[in-house]
């Protein structure tokens, strides 16, 4: 796996889009490179993008939520409304851009983050929700988050705590940074599984003791078993005798039921009787009449109906008359009204005519006026259509007013125009478009001059600034030779006094390694190294400088001051060099530039002598002056020609005003009202609508005393077959033969109420004879004891019966349990016989590798990634100092690790004695080990290192530098280090520099 580039907009303090492409110059040709920058400016938020933008997780937050970022100010830049993460990615699997985003809604909500994948390949997109988007980068990638970020990007703190923390905590940290937890699961589960096996296995053998001790022997079970016999057949025997003496008792309760039922019916049978006869009492008089008449009946009512219609007949006519005599008054007060309405005499004959008549008057009075008002209305609007460009606000219901104001604006506007003629004395007044055409075009290329001009005026002020600085750089350019030969001077001499000063180290080194053999060495014998015989200093050394380290190493910050100073001299040099051949350069194009300017503007503008020969601002503005003057002259001219247009329709108006007011006067005296039209209808519908109802009135009457004849004939002849027909049914009068008939209803409830009483009584009649029947059968067959005596033997054989039948369900009871518990004892058994052979392997793993809290095979398995990682962690250690192997701690040592000391004959130290730097190598070393574990089978081209070089001398860090450029060239990995170390800065050519600004925002270079 290896990240080919990164893009991200507006994460943590890197406002705005950036985009870093490692396949690109500079990284193209060396894939070592440093991210530096001050603290707090966004070093490690670029690793942020990486882990955000696979697997949305940061390392110093975790998982990435609206709610997190919302709360905690993370991720997104603060105040912007949009934020995006993006990793391109090869694997064998192909080329992948896997990318984060959220973004602020126009609510200021934020909406929920969104992760895509994108083929390259084929330039698509992978079909995945957001939520499968890390799942698929792992898959991928060949790395979990957990993998990822100890394999690619890597932190040393965690290392530096690994290295010293004790037996205990260094089993956590493992645990920690490799993800090896699982092992403390599975001893645990091993454990739970064991006990839970084992626990179901000893509660089934406790049952067993508890059956055990509740089965009958056999003795005891035989003897249940004869003693359940003979007491169900005792209790069989009292059941027989007990269902006798129920039925006899039943038998004897029937008996009793049937004599009280018939007591019963004889007593509803004598109240029906009497009900009966109160009946007869109340309704057979009427119930006979009825029947006598009811051949009759309908003549009987018809005669009753005629006698009805008749008498509403003769009120009906008498209305009619009462109408009539209305509708000949009202026809008189409604002529009345018309003549006070038309203010002429007329009559009913007439009184149509003249209402149209008087109508049409008016009518023809209303349409003048009307035309008359449309033509004022229209001459109006054409005044003002005139006036429109004199912008008054002109009196339209004071006409006299608004000619004054009229007549006074001609007179001011008169004046003017005669001002502005004085003022354009030198134009052709008769020929305005054309002189106003010639000042637009004599103004268009004054401002096209002025162009030329201001140009020429801004090249003229660019030379004068820039022949300034080159007066600048002259002065400097003497100076600086001198600075730099006397810097290079220094540094010549001072070399020379760092090299004697080594010398003299050296030599007192060279010494006290030779005090064996200068204590060899004898008075007249040869020294074997020199040849001399004298040897003044055999028995002692000679006075060494004690401070001659100090002397070294502040030779060398001297020599690196001066060296730092002679190469921002040299470096000022080349820049000012190259500033003034600049500026000279420019100079002369600024020259060349302004001489083609007044060559360009010589043949265009002839007119004009030289561009500093016109004051262009004032020219232009008294070219501005006369084009004004001649738009106001022809606006003038304009607007009294409207007055003149205007002031004959404004006499038009007046005149047509004086007629309308007479029209009025003479339609006010004839008509008050709104609508004569509607007025008119309304009276002629009102007449038409009187002389229909009086048409009306009387025909009615006419058919009505018609109808009213016809009637009483039909009544007569009824009248008379009654009479002859009552003689036979001995009625005094046909009245009363018509109050003999009851209503049809209340006829047929009184003989339905009538035949129920029959029918009840022939019912109860029937029930008592059948019932005397029943119960002498039923005494033929009753027992001779009585029920007090029958009751008293049923008690006493039931109470037996009960008791027998208890036992006898008890010993059932006793036997069916104890064949239940034979029954479970035997599941029992073979149960705990087939649990017991899986037990086995529970057992034995709980042996091996359980425990309540998982610590035997967790420890078990951390040995053995310990070993692993120690081994992975020499072989990188010996390119970073083969003076340290790491080794675990033996009995008797301390439980953090240990450090092999080579150069000190393999003494083993502990890691708590090492110094910063020494620490810091043995940790990056266990964390390029844990990369390499972590990874595994997954090819990793891509490594991130985190901070830790601060620690380090220049020498080691010079040699940890070489060791990472040696792995990024065996290995042809990119490999990224984070630090604000600056001699890293100055060792790495390839930087991705970081800085702040002032307003909290951090941007980035690329160098």
């Amino acid at each position: 796996m290896k990240i080919l580039s990164i893009a991200f907009k507006n994460i943590n303090s890197l406002k705005g889009e950036n985009y870093i492409d490692f396949e690109a110059p500079p990284f193209s040709g060396n894939t070592l490179f440093a991210i530096t920058g001050p603290t707090g400016s966004g070093k490690s938020s670029i690793l942020d993008v990486i882990s955000l933008a696979l697997f949305n997780q940061v390392p110093r937050l975790g998982k990435i939520t609206k709610k997190e970022i919302r709360e905690k100010g993370a991720i997104l830049t603060r105040n912007q409304k949009q934020a995006y993460a993006k990793v391109t990615y090869q694997t064998n699997a192909g080329r992948f851009t896997s990318s984060w985003s959220i973004e602020v809604n126009r609510n200021g909500n934020l909406n929920d983050y969104n992760m895509e994948i994108a083929n390259l390949q084929d330039n698509s997109l992978l079909d995945l929700k957001k939520s499968e988007v890390p799942s698929k980068n792992e898959d991928l990638i060949g790395l979990n988050y957990d993998q990822f970020i100890k394999s690619v990007l890597l932190a040393q703190g965690d290392f530096a705590k690994f290295l010293s923390a004790k037996k205990e905590e260094r089993g956590e940290l493992l645990e920690k940074i490799t993800g090896t937890g699982i092992y403390r699961q599975l001893g645990i589960l091993a454990f739970e599984r064991f006990r839970a096996e084992t626990a179901e296995i000893e509660t089934q053998q406790n049952e067993i003791k508890l059956i055990n001790s509740y089965l009958l022997s056999n003795e005891d079970q035989k003897s249940l078993q004869n003693d359940l016999k003979e007491k169900s057949a005792q209790a069989e025997s009292l059941n027989n005798d007990l269902k006798l003496i129920e039925k006899q008792l039943e038998q004897k309760e029937i008996i009793r039921n049937q004599e009280k039922e018939i007591n019963s019916l004889e007593e509803k049978k004598i109240a029906l009787n009497i009900q009966l006869k109160e009946f007869e009492n109340a309704y057979g008089d009427s119930l006979r009449n009825h029947e006598k008449v009811q051949a009759i009946a309908e003549e009987l009512q018809a005669w009753k109906r005629y006698q009805l219609e008749l008498s509403d007949f003769k009120a009906g006519i008498n209305k009619t008359c009462e109408k009539i005599k209305l509708n000949k008054e009202n026809s008189k007060h409604f002529i009345q009204k018309v003549k006070n309405f038309i203010h002429q005499e007329l009559s009913a004959e007439n009184l149509r005519e003249k209402l149209q008549t008087f109508t049409d008057e008016i009518l023809k009075l209303q349409e003048d006026k009307k035309s008359l008002g449309l033509h004022y209305k229209s001459q109006l609007q054409l005044f003002k259509t005139e006036i429109r460009q004199l912008n008054l606000d002109f009196p339209e219901n004071n006409l006299r007013a608004g000619k004054k104001i009229l007549e006074d604006l001609k007179a001011d506007k008169e004046h003017q125009k005669q001002q502005l003629e004085i003022n354009l004395k030198e134009i052709d007044l008769k020929n305005l478009v054309r002189e106003k055409n010639r000042l637009k075009t004599e103004l268009e290329k004054s401002r096209q001059a002025q162009k030329f001009s201001d140009k020429n005026l801004n090249h003229t002020e660019n030379r004068l600034r820039l022949q300034k600085e080159v007066e600048g750089f002259q002065t400097d350019l003497k100076r600086l030779p001198e600075i730099i030969q006397k810097e290079k001077n220094s540094v010549v001499f001072l070399k020379k006094e760092l090299e004697i000063l080594q010398l003299k180290k050296e030599n007192q080194l060279i010494s006290s390694k030779l005090e064996e053999l200068r204590s060899s060495l004898k008075a007249g014998e040869a020294c074997p190294l020199c040849g001399s015989t004298e040897h003044p200093y055999s028995s002692h050394l000679p006075d060494f400088e004690n401070d001659l380290a100090l002397k070294i190493s502040a030779k060398t910050i001297e020599i690196d001051q001066h060296t730092t100073e002679l190469t921002q001299a040299q470096s000022k040099l080349v820049h000012l060099e190259d500033s003034l051949r600049k500026s000279n350069s420019e100079i002369g194009k600024i020259e060349e530039e302004i001489t083609r300017i007044n060559d360009n503007f010589k043949i265009k503008f002839p007119e004009f002598e030289s561009l500093d020969s016109v004051n262009w601002e004032s020219h232009i503005l008294r070219l501005n002056s006369k084009i004004e003057n001649i738009e106001s002259f022809e606006t003038l001219t304009q607007q009294l020609k409207a007055i003149a247009t205007g002031l004959p329709i404004l006499g038009e108006l007046e005149e047509i005003l004086k007629r309308g007011k007479l029209l009025q006067q003479k339609l006010e005296k004839q008509y008050s009202g709104k609508n004569i039209g509607e007025e008119s209808r309304q009276l002629i519908e009102g007449w038409n609508s009187l002389m229909q109802e009086k048409k009306y009135l009387q025909q009615d009457e006419k058919d009505q005393k018609q109808l009213l004849e016809q009637k009483l004939n039909n009544y007569n002849e009824l009248l008379e077959r009654l009479e002859k027909q009552l003689i036979k049914f001995d009625f005094e009068s046909i009245e009363k033969a018509y109050q003999s008939l009851l209503p049809g209803d209340k006829f047929f409830r009184l003989k339905k109420e009538k035949d129920n009483f029959l029918n009840q009584k022939n019912t109860i009649e029937t029930g008592i004879s059948t019932l005397k029947k029943q119960l002498e059968q039923f005494k033929e067959h009753e027992s001779g004891k009585s029920i007090e005596d029958l009751n008293s033997e049923q008690k006493q054989k039931l109470e037996i019966f009960q008791m027998k039948q208890s036992k006898c369900e008890e010993m059932r009871r006793k036997l069916a349990n104890n064949n239940e518990y034979l029954s479970r004892l035997k599941d029992l058994n073979n149960q705990i016989a087939a649990k017991e052979k899986q037990c086995k392997r529970w057992r034995l793993l709980n042996t091996l590798i359980g425990d309540s809290q998982g610590k035997k095979f967790n420890d078990f398995a951390q040995d053995l990634t310990l070993i692993q990682l120690i081994y992975l962690a020499n072989i990188r250690l010996k390119d970073l100092s083969r003076r340290y192997k790491i080794d675990k701690a033996m009995d008797g040592e301390d439980d953090g690790l240990v450090a092999i000391d080579e150069d000190m004959g393999g003494q083993r130290r502990s890691v708590k004695t090492l110094s910063g730097g020494e620490t810091f190598l043995l940790s990056l070393s266990l964390a390029l080990a844990l990369s390499d574990l972590a990874s595994r089978n997954v090819e990793i081209n891509s490594l991130f290192i985190d901070e830790g070089f601060g620690t380090l001398d220049p020498e080691t860090l010079d040699q940890t530098l070489d060791t990472l450029e040696k792995l990024q060239a065996e290995s042809g990995k990119t490999i990224g280090i984070i630090s604000h170390v600056a001699s890293l800065k100055e060792r790495i050519t390839i930087q991705i520099q970081l800085s702040l600004n002032g307003q909290g925002y951090s941007s980035f270079v690329v160098k």
